[in-house]
């Protein structure tokens, strides 16, 4: 058994083109594990699968009991589908092509429910025509801005019109609320949860309305990361973290009150050295985030003492301590400060069992269309 400090290390890596982006499948069943722990009912799970992408990552999760998934693109809803997922939110917004697109699975996979969030009546309007033009309806969510200002319509007069205009839609199905509150990041939770009761209460007073007006009590669907463990202590609502399923650096060390394992890793190799204290490594902007500042992109678990000075495509350059040792050919482990879009660079991700390479999963959500 490797030492816990090195558990990163593949006896194998001469077998493994970098960069890579490892993953370790008992790291991601702990992980798995210890988010049905945190929850009362495994049923008030909805994780996004936005961070993994992969089938088998999916079907980890279904063997474990979690049914329902959230999601932010097409080809995200599809790879559910044909996991047999059987309760799918499209928690984005749907125009476009992607309208007809998105419609059309409930009828290529009858085995998934499919619902769709809106935020405006417009929104709703093209919904409803694309499902009668199918002739099918879709679960729909009123999706509210509860302070991330990105999607969702302010709670308020506007917010009830829009969930009495999809309760009267032929086509559609009103459920409930959407909220997403990614803009709550602070690492004190006892800040964090003052932060999340005052955003509750928004969408509480949005339920209360809504079941004053004669509906029936809302589904409320609710949070990313970093407020699940308090929306996990609230009744009913249902939770969607998504990073949780591989972790990164920057939730490792945002997060302390959530010690979910980081179970992937970029290999990367030093191919060259352009001066005596600078290092080259193949980990450019096409294989790393690169949204971050440069210093806050990836922290090397086996070189801590290196310090990235530039990046370009295909490149990353690295100062290194005086009298270093390290070889062109070196291999390097690096943790993603941002996992999710660092997936997103990868066409698979290369499994990692017993501490050898093992095999590969794509990225099946990674190609859009």
């Amino acid at each position: 058994m490797q030492p816990l400090d090195t558990w990163y290390r593949i006896r194998n890596e001469s077998d493994v083109d970098s960069p890579a982006l490892l993953v370790f499948p008992d790291r991601i069943q702990q992980n798995i594990v210890l988010l049905k722990s945190m929850i009362d009912d495994p049923r008030r799970l909805r994780p996004h699968v936005k961070t993994h992408k992969t089938k088998e990552l999916t079907r980890l999760q279904l063997e474990a009991g979690i049914s329902r998934f959230k999601c932010a693109t097409v080809a995200e809803a599809v790879m559910l589908g044909e996991c047999e997922a059987p309760d799918v939110l499209m928690a984005y917004p749907l125009y476009g092509p992607k309208l007809s697109r998105f419609v059309s699975l409930t009828k290529r996979f009858p085995k998934t429910n499919f619902s769709a969030i809106v935020d405006h009546p417009d929104a709703a309007r093209a919904l409803a025509d694309a499902a009668m033009q199918a002739g099918v309806i879709i679960d729909v969510f009123v999706d509210l801005n509860i302070g991330m200002g990105r999607t969702g319509i302010q709670p308020g007069a506007a917010a009830m019109a829009l969930y009495q205009q999809c309760g009267q839609s032929e086509g559609l199905a009103i459920q409930g609320f959407h909220a997403y509150d990614g803009q709550v990041h602070e690492r004190d939770i006892e800040k964090r949860k003052v932060i999340c009761a005052q955003n509750f209460e928004q969408v509480k007073r949005m339920a209360e309305q809504v079941q004053a007006a004669g509906f029936a009590k809302p589904r409320i669907v609710i949070g990313g990361s970093p407020s699940f463990p308090i929306y996990a202590t609230y009744p009913d609502v249902e939770c969607s973290p998504g990073t949780f399923i591989l972790w990164d650096k920057g939730y490792a060390d945002g997060l302390p009150d959530q010690p979910f394992l980081p179970a992937a890793v970029l290999l990367t190799r030093i191919v060259s050295m352009p001066a005596a204290n600078r290092l080259c490594v193949d980990l450019g902007h096409k294989a790393v985030a690169a949204e971050n500042p440069l210093e806050r992109r990836v922290y090397f678990l086996n070189a801590p003492n290196l310090k990235p000075i530039s990046q370009s495509e295909e490149h990353l350059v690295l100062e290194a301590p005086v009298g270093h040792a390290w070889k062109t050919g070196d291999v390097l482990y690096g943790l993603p400060q941002h996992i999710c879009p660092t997936v997103a660079l990868y066409d698979s991700l290369t499994v990692v069992e017993h501490g050898a390479y093992a095999g590969r999963w794509t990225v099946a959500s990674r190609n859009r269309s």
